[in-house]
């Protein structure tokens, strides 16, 4: 029915064309595939070259009983732009999700913790097990940097420019920016290096891989995550953290603080200042005080009496 062949050619496309990662490759076709399996199960013999709107509503409508309304979102988004590309290939004149409404969602942020919450997450890390310093300096440099968890665990050692003051991160879109890191981050980094990382033999592929397991080989991401939960339990911190919740935190402590949203979107990554901008709904009391203090007509209207 040509969806593998047209599968594969779309993840050439979004690798050279896009630069997109293998992990956000593999979630579109993911999705890709959910739609190719329900036509196989009801017995739709179609290829994407034919699918038409009615057979995509039919399969949303299905989907709709067992995911959530954020999930269906991602996947009306993705195949939409599996679609479009098909259109540019010239292989469709039209695409069967133009009239397919995504679910109205409304735009939330994980938990966010403050300085002493992470304080107190550190200080149940177990600095006597060979990877507490690891763990340490892992919650450290998501923390202190604002990393994705993807871009933690891919960290290298020639990535690290401390005479500089700078790390070089690998983002979204295979796209390289360097992240200013601080004295303190440095520290915990250096020790770790020191007393666990070079008593550990890494695998080939990974030698020059800043974060290692006792095996030698670099980090997952489901790691991180199972890290951050086991360490949140302990603190009894009734709150859900993930690797994203330190990365949420250090932005909104900056917003806080005062640091232009612009350069808080150059050190997250962000391709749009939009994405940014969700941190301003955080918390506004900030901003009142802002007003307040920076206004042009502050102190500089004379009484009407």
């Amino acid at each position: 029915m040509d969806w593998d062949k047209k599968i594969k050619d779309y993840k050439t496309f979004l690798k050279i064309e896009r630069g997109l990662s293998i992990n956000s490759i593999d979630s579109y076709v993911r999705d890709i595939k959910k739609l190719q399996n329900f036509l196989i199960e009801f017995k739709i013999f179609k290829s994407p070259i034919f699918i038409q709107k009615i057979e995509i509503q039919k399969f949303i409508y299905e989907i709709a009983k067992i995911i959530n309304p954020k999930t269906q979102a991602r996947i009306i988004s993705g195949l939409r732009s599996f679609f479009d590309y098909l259109i540019f290939e010239g292989y469709r004149e039209d695409n069967p999700l133009d009239l397919i409404e995504s679910p109205k969602l409304s735009r939330t942020l994980p938990d966010v913790l403050t300085n002493d919450e992470i304080t107190k997450l550190i200080s149940h890390i177990d600095l006597s097990h060979p990877q507490g310093e690891r763990n340490r300096a892992i919650i450290e440099t998501i923390y202190g940097c604002g990393l994705r968890v993807s871009e933690l665990v891919n960290l290298k050692l020639s990535d690290l420019f401390f005479n500089e003051g700078f790390i070089q991160v690998l983002g979204k879109g295979n796209k390289y920016r360097f992240v200013p890191i601080h004295s303190t981050t440095i520290k915990f980094i250096k020790f770790y290096i020191e007393h666990t990382r070079n008593h550990i033999n890494p695998v080939k592929e990974d030698e020059d891989t800043l974060f290692l397991n006792r095996r030698g080989k670099r980090l997952t991401r489901q790691m991180i995550f199972i890290v951050l939960k086991n360490l949140a339990a302990k603190s009894n911190l009734n709150k859900n953290i993930g690797p994203h919740t330190l990365r949420h935190s250090f932005a909104t402590y900056l917003l806080k603080e005062g640091v232009d949203l612009r350069a808080i979107q150059q050190l997250l990554g962000h391709e749009s200042i939009t994405t940014t901008e969700i941190y301003v709904h955080l918390d506004r009391s900030h901003l009142q005080k802002v007003v307040e203090k920076y206004h042009p007509r502050n102190g500089k209207v004379s009484s009407l009496n």
